[in-house]
């Protein structure tokens, strides 16, 4: 079990709290051992001064009564026996060692302390263990209230010591967090706009200059690409627009090969057309909010193929979410692409609700071969393909463009084969989707 926190706050806050604890310890020592035990020994000595005087061994009895009785107007110490004390509030004392031992030390032989309080605080002090008397030594001035006043202030200066420390901590940490937020924007295909570069330590803010210079050569490389695949898919389309045309004015005795040139061209402009989805920046189109079910059913509806089955389930009570429409709806159009490429029977797609997770699914599932185990996770890389049993057909980049998309809205694509045959895609949705 991990006691020391991972993150750099937890650590802070962590560390300063230790620190702050060791100081209050050593603050709280110093203060028994500077100031409580000097008053201590104070009160001990003065009681044990009111002790002899009010059990004077060397006066005679009547002279000792009276002085007694001068000493109890005085100062309110009496002189008790066992059964008097009792009535008088001994009952009530609760016997304190270290007073004892004080005491004992002051009057140079074994003497026992109870302390009991009322208004005030009243020591109870038996000089000696044979004695049949105990002396009452009332205390004014000092009230309970003393003692937990040091408590509560120890406590107040460490819980403010370690309010300071969390928000310092904080303050350190923030640009951490906004770097966190920044980094995964950029994960997502989005570029923030460069963090300030003015908070924090000069270490955090060498990071966050590095990090802004690292976003800006990404985005660049973004806007390098995107511009280098429209010039190359604008310069292929016009010489395969006049291949084709040049095709279509072929005789019909060589109509064979004009099938085949046309078919070669529809595939490369099919090509192409998946090039550009992903690279196809997804974050430029506006969420809405949408019923996943009526998109499913769009799709459905529009792809319908001939002795072909497109069995769905539909969750009813699915929430709406915040949605990309054309977005999701490409999802939607190259699952079912695939699994009527790469399976002969019936195609199902459920849709359902997860209130734990608090998240929304899509599942599609074909009655084809499926992939190899060892070959899923490389299926959302572009340009795999799964060759060893779903064909060769395609450009490799369906499932890519899916995972993409799916991950600009903060949601998982996952793979598994079914244990009766077939493959099984299921994306999730968050419903709360940070876009």
């Amino acid at each position: 079990m991990r006691l020391l926190p991972r993150s750099a706050f937890g650590q802070t806050v962590f560390l300063i709290g230790i620190m702050l604890l060791i100081n209050q310890v050593v603050s709280y020592l110093s203060v028994a051992f500077y100031v409580i035990k000097p008053s201590t020994q104070q009160i001990s000595h003065l009681i044990a001064k009111q002790v002899e005087l009010a059990l004077p061994a060397e006066l005679e009895p009547p002279l000792a009564a009276a002085l007694s009785a001068q000493l109890q107007q005085k100062t309110g110490v009496k002189l008790y026996d066992e059964a008097e004390a009792l009535q008088h509030g001994l009952a009530e004392a609760t016997y304190y060692g270290y007073f004892s031992q004080q005491l004992s030390d002051a009057l140079q032989r074994s003497a026992e302390v109870r302390i009991s309080q009322t208004d005030n605080f009243v020591f109870w002090v038996k000089p000696q263990p044979e004695s049949e008397f105990w002396v009452r030594v009332p205390l004014a001035g000092l009230d309970e209230a003393s003692f937990p006043l040091l408590t509560f202030y120890l406590l107040m200066i460490g819980a403010l010591s370690v309010l300071g420390g969390w928000t310092l901590a904080r303050h350190l940490n923030r640009p951490l967090q906004k770097l966190q937020q920044a980094a995964l924007q950029v994960g997502h295909g989005e570029f923030p706009p460069p963090l300030p570069e003015h908070e924090g330590a000069t270490e955090i803010l060498a990071v966050t200059k590095a990090f802004n210079y690292m976003s800006q050569g990404i985005k660049q490389l973004e806007q390098d690409r995107a511009l280098l695949m429209a010039g190359v898919s604008h310069d292929l389309r016009t010489p395969l627009t006049r291949i084709r045309l040049a095709s279509e004015m072929m005789s019909e005795q060589d109509s064979w090969i004009r099938d085949g040139i046309i078919n070669d061209i529809e595939d490369m402009n099919a090509i192409i057309d998946q090039f550009i989805d992903y690279l196809r920046h997804h974050k430029q189109e506006e969420p809405q909010w949408l019923s996943l079910n009526e998109l499913v059913n769009e799709v459905v509806q529009a792809e319908q193929v001939q002795q072909r089955q497109i069995a769905t389930h539909f969750d009813p009570d699915l929430p709406v979410i915040a949605l990309r429409r054309l977005a999701i709806k490409r999802v939607l159009n190259n699952l079912l692409e695939n699994a009527l490429r790469y399976s002969e029977g019936d195609i199902e797609i459920r849709t359902g609700f997860d209130k734990a997770g608090k998240r929304i699914y899509l599942q599609v599932r074909d009655y084809g071969p499926g992939i190899p185990e060892h070959r899923m996770q490389a299926m959302f890389t572009p340009f795999v393909q799964g060759d060893e049993a779903r064909g060769s057909g395609g450009s490799g980049l369906g499932l890519a463009i899916i995972k993409k998309i799916i991950s600009t809205h903060s949601g998982e694509v996952k793979l598994h084969n079914h244990p009766q045959g077939g493959l099984v895609v299921t994306v999730t949705l968050p419903l709360k989707t940070e876009l």
